[in-house]
């Protein structure tokens, strides 16, 4: 399977403490090398930009050389991460920001971002959904009250 990933769903992985379920869901993540300049990024998050000095073996980072011009609205990251996705093709790419799923949508890509790894995980009993969400609440990830509720509620049915 290939995956790709933008750089969000990875800092709030890394930031809650459950990046390891990257390879235990995927084995293997690609990033665009834009992305990964962003991981280095005076900006990002020290914990990000120390992960990412050293990454792991399961993260692969490739060159993008040429974006599609149509993405201008986009941040260079998700330009970059929907480019190589639909370069490869991917068989998924994982994305946070609204704007750029309903992008990655249109085209044809099928998408999920850090809610749905989490539920993924949260499926094959890898982890605890609510105490995820709690730690991932305690950081600066955005996402509606009932969206997390629904998605609580639906974990609860099973």
């Amino acid at each position: 399977m290939i995956v790709v990933s933008d750089t969000s769903p990875i800092n709030y992985l890394l930031l809650i403490g459950q990046i390891d379920l990257l390879p235990q869901l995927f084995q293997q993540i690609i990033i665009p090398d834009v992305v990964r300049d962003e991981m280095l990024d005076s900006l990002a998050p020290p914990a990000l930009r120390q992960w990412i000095v050293n990454p792991p073996s399961w993260l692969a980072v490739r060159a993008v050389s040429v974006t599609d011009a149509t993405l201008n609205s986009l941040d260079p990251g998700e330009q970059a991460a929907i480019t190589l996705a639909q370069t490869l093709p991917a068989d998924l790419l994982i994305i946070d920001e609204r704007l750029g799923r309903n992008v990655a949508s249109d085209r044809g890509i099928p998408i999920i971002g850090t809610l749905g790894i989490l539920d993924d995980a949260a499926s094959q009993g890898l982890i605890e959904l609510a105490d995820a969400i709690t730690r991932l609440q305690k950081t600066n990830f955005r996402v509606s009250r009932r969206i997390i509720q629904k998605l609580l509620e639906d974990r609860e049915k099973f």
